[in-house]
């Protein structure tokens, strides 16, 4: 049977980025792995992630929840490090 573990090291994304994918769309962390794979191939897939982070560091800056937005701001700091090539200059709207 294959695990969460196993899912989350197939789509390209740590296991923070995938909890965040799940947090922002209200997802099971299944399908928020295979949500980030897909979008990791999408023109603007890797911008679509970065503003799902950047959103959930927003929200949980305005809860007071300084812990959980520390490590998204990690979260987002490896996305931008390991998908630097794909990812636009502007961290306006995302493109759909």
């Amino acid at each position: 049977m294959i695990s969460i573990e196993d899912c989350i090291a197939l789509c390209g994304l740590t296991e923070v980025e995938v909890a965040a994918i799940a947090e922002h769309e209200h997802l099971p962390e299944v399908a928020a792995a295979v949500l980030g794979q897909y979008l990791l191939h999408q023109k603007h897939g890797p911008d679509q992630i970065r503003q799902m982070l950047v959103e959930d560091i927003r929200t949980a800056m305005k809860a007071g929840n300084a812990a959980h937005a520390s490590a998204l701001l990690g979260a987002l700091r490896h996305l931008t490090t390991t998908y630097k090539a794909t990812l636009s200059h502007s961290l306006g709207t995302c493109h759909a």
